[in-house]
């Protein structure tokens, strides 16, 4: 099996990445939650026992199920302390196709030199004395992995910032077909991820036989010659703004976080390397609502997507405001603009008149379909629709053609999948099922699996931003 290998959004998942919640999510104070783009802070314990644990459950069922078959008894048993989640312990599950970034950074700083090399660059980085540095090289990689990415060193002190936001691995990286897209991350709150994951890509074996196959987006014009409010040249993009929705289409996003200058300069590589022959770009408004496009849309079948009734065809009266409207009430209106280039004929984009259209058009003309639907957040009633929206409701994670994970908190929404035929059902009871050979992974069809997720949606992201998928059937 190739590693690299991303045709869909919806293919059977085979190898993803991920990154289970570390000390550092419990290091996230008030003043400073913002600053590291949460809008609260958490209880880890609960994302861990309660939440996150369930979805390595699930991901292992599917896609490595010698890992964790006839053992959920001794797993779940509160002697084992949960030693098979902890990537620095012997009993740690260590998946190669349930993948956890701890591990392998682990193993990039068995490494000497890269070891020192990595020290050095995130003191720098992070601004740490001398001192810290030298501490640092003492510790074991097994040691090193959780302090950098938790900022918490073995006493327990805090010697840096933790990156909270390492759990949203889609961000890290993407893959297109064969090569992996390396993100730049808008937010310096995101910039030591984007260090670590460099080690890890082109340093660890596994990926190794792909290093020229990774691609990096270059800021052309040096940022230091820039005024500081400049971001129209600025080079920023990260995973959830980017989605592999067939194998000639790529969707890239311009959001918050994603710029346009890296749309346009993703774009022309992609053409360059041959792996598209379409990119459509899908410009959202720059608001912390929405983030990324996964925020407002994600892939459940050929013919079927979820997404956030504000962007829809529905809402096309709500836009068509009087001039003294627009004069009173302003006129922001939740737009988003489409146009998609051909790599056979660049210069003459097409336009589509909204979301709905990209998507049905995708459905129809790259994958087949006949006919699409469109599921709406909080089915589409008023307030639910943007309440679960903020909550994820439309960041979906396909295990398999028709098989998402959900929130369970996005009741309205899960109430629309039921009534276009999904089946709704809570994680336990499947894992439970799936452990009692009641069902097998094969019968699962057109399913919505609902996550509990108390702590985990306060952090502000769906199981498609929680995966970085780097192979699919």
């Amino acid at each position: 099996m190739s590693l690299f290998n991303i045709t869909s959004e919806t293919g059977v998942l085979k190898k993803l990445l991920v990154h289970s919640p570390d000390n550092g999510l419990g290091k996230v104070v008030p003043s400073k939650a913002q600053d590291w783009l949460f809008e609260d802070i958490v209880h880890l314990d609960t994302i861990r026992r309660e939440e996150y644990d369930h979805y390595i459950k699930l991901l292992l069922y599917f896609l490595d199920p010698e890992k964790i078959k006839g053992k959920l008894k001794e797993i779940d048993d509160p002697a084992a302390n949960r030693v098979f989640y902890q990537p620095g312990h012997q009993d740690f599950y260590r998946s190669e196709h349930v993948i956890e970034l701890q591990w392998l950074l682990e193993e990039v700083l068995v490494d000497d030199n890269l070891r020192a090399q990595m020290i050095a660059a995130v003191c720098a980085l992070e601004g740490c004395t001398h001192a810290t540095q030298q501490l640092l090289c003492k510790y074991l990689p097994v040691e090193l992995a959780s302090c950098l990415l938790s900022g918490t060193g073995n006493d327990k002190s805090v010697l840096f910032a933790p990156i909270p936001n390492f759990i949203f691995t889609r961000d890290i990286g993407i893959v297109v077909k064969d090569h992996l897209i390396l993100n730049k991350p808008a937010k310096i709150a995101r910039h030591r991820e984007t260090l670590l994951a460099r080690y890890i890509f082109f340093h660890h074996p596994m990926f190794i036989a792909y290093r020229n196959n990774i691609i990096e987006l270059k800021q052309n014009r040096p940022l230091f010659l820039m005024p500081e409010n400049d971001n129209g040249n600025r080079i920023t993009l990260e995973g959830g703004d980017v989605m592999m929705v067939s194998p000639e289409h790529l969707i890239v996003g311009i959001s918050e976080r994603t710029s346009a200058a890296a749309a346009a300069q993703l774009t022309e590589i992609l053409f360059q390397r041959g792996l598209v022959s379409k990119v459509s770009v899908v410009k959202i408004p720059a608001k912390r609502d929405y983030m990324h496009i996964d925020t407002i849309f994600t892939q459940v079948k050929k013919d079927v997507w979820v997404m956030v009734g504000l962007f829809s065809e529905q809402m096309s009266n709500h836009y068509n405001r009087s001039g003294i409207e627009k004069t009173l009430l302003g006129d922001n209106e939740d737009k988003a603009e489409i146009v998609q280039f051909n790599k056979a004929n660049p210069d003459q984009p097409i336009h589509f008149s909204s979301l709905e259209a990209l998507l049905r058009d995708i459905s129809i003309k790259d994958l087949g379909c006949s006919t699409v639907k469109i599921i709406f957040s909080g089915n589409n009633e008023y307030p639910y629709a943007v309440r679960e929206q903020w909550t994820d409701s439309c960041n979906l994670l396909a295990l398999k053609e028709g098989v998402v994970l959900s929130y369970d908190r996005n009741e309205k929404t899960n109430t629309a999948f039921a009534n276009a035929g999904f089946k709704v059902v809570k994680v336990q009871d499947l894992i439970a099922d799936l452990e009692g050979d009641r069902i097998t992974t094969d019968q699962i069809q057109d399913t919505v699996v609902i996550m509990p997720s108390a702590e985990l949606s306060r952090a502000r992201g769906g199981f498609h931003c929680m995966s970085m998928p780097i192979n699919r059937e």
